[in-house]
């Protein structure tokens, strides 16, 4: 099979990827997206945005298709798979592998997102969006007078519950364990805000609700269940990156993120990452259409010089 030709290919299709295209497109370089699931990333599966300069009001799937139709309106093309395997080219070009094609592109964009991690029980898949949310920042609107469940014990859950508590009539922490795993600060911050309560040693077993969320089935300590009513639950026990298929061209940190400078560049000249991905401090729609923006401009002044 011999690979398709592509001037730049960038891998996902959430915000960072589409911002990139966006700018590639207009900066004279054709950009291919090869996104596996469907575009948008994480931001298609909120319900409602607040937080984006401009937009005030749309759901997170309105926006995503916004940014879709603006990047294939400047001649962006998306392809429908799965990127598997990179291998650097004698000509300093780059084969992309797919599952069903092969590519070669002059410059690879890294734009892959991260996944929260789930908690795997029934009803969590059914009431996502329902009731059930993982970004506090982008759904906190949610929690707005209602009693609210934080389940996690790391920085996350403290910082989503410290946030949320602004919002909620009541937060309710569930922790795995009978102790936090995060900074001290934030743990005292947590323990003297009055509307913020912590139940300890819990297993989440069921997510309760048919159209809405209307409870959560706990195990306790005692290996005894007891159902929590609840009308929004805030997942926080961490995200995963996916980046272990890139790690023979660029950098990963601990934690499995793309090690860039602050031009999106890795440590293998041709290949930038962007967004959620990259190793950084914060992770909102905004700071990754910015990362894409940049890559895109970095793309651009590397195939000037390479041309």
């Amino acid at each position: 099979m011999q690979p398709k030709k592509q001037e730049v290919v960038i891998v996902g299709g959430g915000p960072a990827a589409l911002s990139a295209a966006i700018y590639s497109q207009r900066a004279g370089h054709p950009a291919l997206l090869i996104e596996k699931e469907g575009l948008g990333g994480q931001i298609a599966t909120s319900p409602y945005v607040e937080n984006y300069p401009s937009q005030k009001g749309l759901s997170g799937l309105e926006l995503a298709n916004k940014m879709v139709e603006q990047a294939t309106s400047l001649g962006a093309e998306i392809e429908p798979d799965e990127v598997l395997e990179i291998q650097r080219l004698e000509n300093s070009h780059f084969l992309i592998k797919t599952t069903y094609s092969l590519f070669e592109a002059k410059a690879v964009l890294l734009a892959t997102g991260v996944e929260h991690k789930k908690l795997q029980v029934k009803g969590e898949e059914e009431l996502l969006g329902k009731g059930i949310f993982y970004c506090a920042v982008c759904d906190s609107f949610q929690a707005e007078g209602k009693k609210t469940v934080v389940i996690g014990d790391g920085n996350s859950a403290l910082q989503y519950a410290l946030y949320l508590a602004k919002f909620a009539k009541e937060v309710v922490i569930c922790r795995l364990f009978d102790k936090f795993f995060g900074e001290e600060s934030l743990i005292n911050k947590v323990e003297s805000t009055p509307n913020i309560h912590i139940l300890s040693s819990l297993k989440t077993k069921q997510f309760i609700g048919h159209e809405s969320l209307e409870g959560i089935v706990f195990e306790d300590k005692n290996k005894q269940d007891f159902l929590l009513d609840a009308k929004a639950c805030f997942i926080a026990i961490g995200q995963k990156a996916n980046n272990d298929r890139f790690k023979n061209l660029v950098d990963l940190d601990e934690h499995g993120y793309i090690k860039t400078n602050e031009e999106m560049e890795t440590s293998t000249p041709g290949i930038y990452a962007a967004g959620d991905c990259r190793k950084k401090n914060v992770r909102q729609v905004v700071t990754a259409v910015n990362d894409g923006a940049i890559a895109a401009l970095s793309i651009h002044r590397y195939l000037e010089n390479i041309n």
